[in-house]
């Protein structure tokens, strides 16, 4: 359990395997209440020691009568603590309390009608007529004793039910996305319910975070790796407000950044934030390693190892004493990692895959936040909205969106469209809706026509995505009119390009970055 879930009631997402199961967390905590997402194996003498209050059972890709089907400990349910189930949670809740869930020979997907009963405790003061985003085949056809129907679908299933008495709720459809448009209403009724208070906001997470970095390193000596995105950038700036000049971050400019970015961060840092900042400029180094390779791969574990070389040799010159090194790991990863915080710097961590042997203590301010949390702290620590608001970015920079070998021309032809692609959104002001936009520059030349010439130069194709977390994401619909103001913009003042293209491929099959 985190230290601040200790000063913050808590509720905990039981994981069934659900793809949404982050998703409903985040809702929570967009409610300001404190949440977490536990195994569905965790028993209830586990439960009842970290003291939630409230429980939420989510979604699972599996019917609960297949050999082997995801439940939970009997006893959670006889703890008292308010329960809400979502889709499986529903029918796990369901089938654990002598309710009966049946294959049904209608199953609903995507937007269902819903009618419900706005004077219940979990759909109070919703329309009674709505629209929710279905995904089942198995339904609950009786509900248990002492649960009341308070939701059917057109097919007459039963779509939500609920025992006030006892502190349980459900629901079949998924409240936590955005397609059921009451969803966050339901989210707050059983918070309501459930008497959570909403204390957790991105002030009160700065105010703890510094105490709790303060108690960690006391006196000591801090590292922090920038790379200039906004997780490294926030927890820079959480240490620092807590240690001050204790810290030095150290900042590898190797020249594959977007256009701007080092120099952004080196006034932020520099001489907003007054931090102790070290900046090696190392572009002709990691080039020069780079000359030739083509294989993606490869071109991955040269960017690696030359970031490691060159953060291990500026660490011993300008932090040679420090105990401590900053990583701003997310909740999403340890959430995927599936176990507790690390001891020592593994080769897969943030700040460029540092090797075993670099016995480091962590400091990981941000290890029990969500990416729009992070943002808001950003916002509240006072960091430029550009540098807040930046989009996700590979830790190889540029070096995965060229195809083919890096060169020094082929970075300047790429970070010159990628600022005309970046410019453009936010003028149309579509760069919050987009999870990640930018420009690739593929191994290929192809045949135009400019000022009644015949030229041959290189294509760049426009990568633009929508996603809540990364894990799936769809091409974002960006209107005609601004990708032809994108495409003429990149031709006419980009020497060398001739032709750009819009890449309307979803994930899966593909993936978000080309490389």
């Amino acid at each position: 359990m985190s230290t601040n879930a200790q000063q913050h009631d808590t509720v905990l997402v039981v994981d069934f395997g659900a793809q949404y199961a982050q998703v409903i967390a985040r809702r929570v905590r967009e409610a300001h209440v404190y949440s977490e997402i536990v195994g569905h194996d965790i028993t209830a003498e586990e439960v009842a020691a970290r003291k939630p209050k409230g429980l939420i059972l989510s979604g699972g890709p599996k019917s609960v009568h297949v050999e082997g089907a995801p439940t939970i400990d009997p006893g959670i349910l006889e703890l008292g603590i308010p329960t809400l189930g979502i889709c499986y949670g529903h029918q796990v809740i369901a089938q654990a309390l002598g309710g009966t869930v049946a294959r049904t020979d209608n199953p609903e997907f995507g937007r269902t009608d819903f009618r419900g009963d706005p004077s219940s405790t979990l759909l109070a003061d919703q329309p009674e007529a709505q629209t929710v985003w279905m995904s089942h085949r198995d339904a609950v056809s009786e509900v248990p004793e002492g649960f009341t129907a308070i939701g059917t679908t057109t097919g007459g299933q039963v779509a939500a039910m609920e025992a006030p008495e006892k502190g349980i709720f459900s629901v079949q459809y998924h409240p936590e996305v955005s397609h059921t448009p009451h969803g966050q209403d339901v989210i707050k009724s059983f918070l309501h319910a459930a008497g959570a208070h909403p204390s957790w906001t991105a002030f009160n997470v700065i105010e703890e975070s510094v105490e709790a970095i303060r108690a960690q390193v006391g006196d000591a000596e801090v590292l922090c790796g920038l790379s200039g995105g906004v997780d490294s950038a926030v927890a820079a700036a959480l240490v620092h407000r807590a240690i001050g000049d204790k810290l030095t971050c150290v900042f590898v400019d190797h020249g594959l950044l977007r256009h701007g970015e080092a120099e952004q961060v080196q006034e932020a840092f520099g001489e907003h934030f007054d931090v102790n900042l070290v900046t090696v400029k190392a572009a002709d180094q990691f080039l020069e390693h780079l000359a030739g390779v083509t294989e993606p791969e490869e071109k991955r574990k040269i960017i690696g190892r030359e970031f490691i070389r060159v953060f291990e040799q500026a660490a011993r010159e300008h932090a040679g004493d420090a105990k401590y090194l900053v990583q701003g790991t997310l909740y999403p990863d340890v959430i995927e990692s599936g176990h507790g915080s690390a001891s020592t710097i593994k080769s897969h961590h943030n700040v460029g895959g540092l090797p075993d042997d670099m016995e480091f203590d962590l400091v990981e301010p941000l290890r029990w936040l969500f990416k729009d949390e992070v943002r808001k702290v950003g916002e509240e620590l006072g960091l430029p909205e550009e540098m807040v608001w930046r989009q996700p970015f590979p830790g190889p920079g540029l070096g995965v969106r060229i195809i083919g070998e890096v060169t020094g021309e082929r970075l300047d032809l790429l970070r010159a469209a990628d600022r005309i692609v970046l410019a453009e959104l936010k003028r149309a002001g579509l760069e919050r809706e987009i999870w990640q936009s930018f420009a690739v520059l593929p191994a290929i030349r192809s045949v135009g026509v400019q000022g009644d010439e015949r030229t041959y130069g290189h294509p760049i194709i426009i990568r633009a995505v929508t996603s809540e977390d990364a894990m799936t994401a769809d091409f974002a619909r960006i209107p005609y009119d601004v990708l032809e103001r994108i495409a003429t913009r990149v031709i006419n003042e980009v020497d060398g390009i001739n032709r750009v293209a819009y890449d309307v491929t979803s994930k899966p099959p593909g993936t978000i970055e080309w490389e």
